[in-house]
């Protein structure tokens, strides 16, 4: 699995002009699965995320993680992140799980998250979204299980 998180002091998704999920401050996160992806790489990269230390505290040093601040997530699927631009200029989508297992796993992980007491917000899952945010920093962190 691959994950984008950027800080943000807010952040929503749009679908068709509504919005359907919005956080006040916390992490924007977008999510890769791929064909190999388990239950396990859902599970460690939620674990991972809830307890990254990257806002400030009162030295000014990133040393919080999101229950410290009373963070949120604004959790976004995007099977883009597994693009293959290697040849040509159109990228392949090849490398990212088939709908139904990414979905799947989107929604593991997710459910994840929430079990670790964060409040996560979400688009839809392969909806047309319209993604906005305020990164705080910018604060922008790369996850990806296959380097874990």
């Amino acid at each position: 699995m691959r994950a984008v998180v950027q800080r943000s002091l807010a952040a929503q998704v749009n679908i068709d002009g509504k919005t359907v999920g919005a956080i006040d401050h916390g992490f924007v996160v977008l999510l890769g699965v791929a064909p190999n992806d388990t239950q396990a790489d859902s599970d460690y990269l939620a674990e991972k995320i809830s307890k990254l230390r990257v806002f400030s505290d009162d030295a000014g040093k990133m040393n919080l993680a999101l229950a410290d601040v009373d963070g949120q997530i604004l959790s976004i699927s995007q099977f883009t992140l597994y693009a293959d631009t290697r040849r040509g200029n159109r990228p392949s989508f090849t490398d990212a799980a088939k709908p139904a297992l990414g979905e799947q796993l989107y929604q593991a992980f997710n459910a994840k998250l929430r079990q670790l007491g964060i409040t996560v917000a979400t688009g839809e899952f392969g909806g047309d979204m319209q993604v906005s945010l305020t990164n705080d920093g910018p604060v922008t962190i790369l996850f990806d299980t296959e380097a874990k």
